[in-house]
């Protein structure tokens, strides 16, 4: 396995004042865990994205802080992004200790044709799109494959018993019989029938040029005067 390595800086600048940093292209950071005391730092996100793309939170990366002698081995964790710009605003940098065992939420990567889309145009239905796995830091996959070249028929489903893990460096934290993948049938686009409106026409229209008559008037009689004294 390639070693993935990044370069970082000390950081002096804390709280809303990274706002200047993250304009100039540079993304605030922390160091933790493994009975370290936390570090700032900060990393240029023209460095930090290809990393990132390369390692994402599964695989173990060699940090290398400006002024210090070692490199340090850690892993990705809650990287913020900005929903507005999709941009890195920050990341936490997981200090690990290669000879213990850590858990992680490890990505579900569909390969293959299901026949029973083929043939009969059915949905897979992504149940699962993370399990969770405990490992040494440099055991843990990128992640996980699922061939669904398996799934023949409406119905049938993957379940993360039969995930292709190596259960020999990796145990898996997830119920066995929790379904990762499933095939189900299309349903089809329910046609709602239109109904024509009827249009209720009461009475005759008045020919052209005729007053249409009141209503309530027709047929009145119109009453005398009062005589003068009544």
């Amino acid at each position: 396995m390639t070693k993935i390595t990044l370069s970082l800086e000390p950081r002096n600048i804390t709280g809303k004042k990274v706002k200047k940093l993250r304009k100039q292209g540079i993304i605030p950071a922390n160091i933790f865990g493994n009975k370290v005391v936390s570090q700032a730092v900060q990393v240029k996100g023209t460095a930090f994205r290809p990393v990132y793309n390369q390692a994402g939170e599964t695989q173990v990366v060699y940090i290398k802080v400006q002024g210090e002698a070692e490199e340090r081995p850690v892993m990705f964790t809650n990287v913020q992004v900005d929903p507005m710009t999709d941009e890195v605003i920050h990341i936490d940098l997981r200090h690990v200790n290669l000879k213990e065992k850590i858990t992680a939420n490890v990505p579900v990567e569909l390969v293959g044709e299901s026949p029973a889309v083929r043939d009969f145009q059915a949905s897979l239905i992504t149940a699962l799109d993370e399990v969770e796995v405990e490992a040494l830091p440099a055991d843990l996959p990128e992640n996980i494959t699922v061939d669904v070249s398996s799934l023949k028929n409406i119905g049938d489903v993957i379940k993360v018993s039969d995930l292709n893990i190596d259960r020999t460096k990796i145990e898996v934290l997830d119920d066995p019989e929790t379904v990762v993948i499933s095939v189900a049938q299309q349903q089809k686009e329910e046609v709602v029938p239109t109904t024509p409106v009827e249009t209720e026409i009461i009475g005759e229209a008045p020919a052209e040029g005729e007053a249409k008559p009141e209503e309530g008037k027709e047929g009145k009689k119109e009453e005398a005067p009062a005589k003068k004294g009544d």
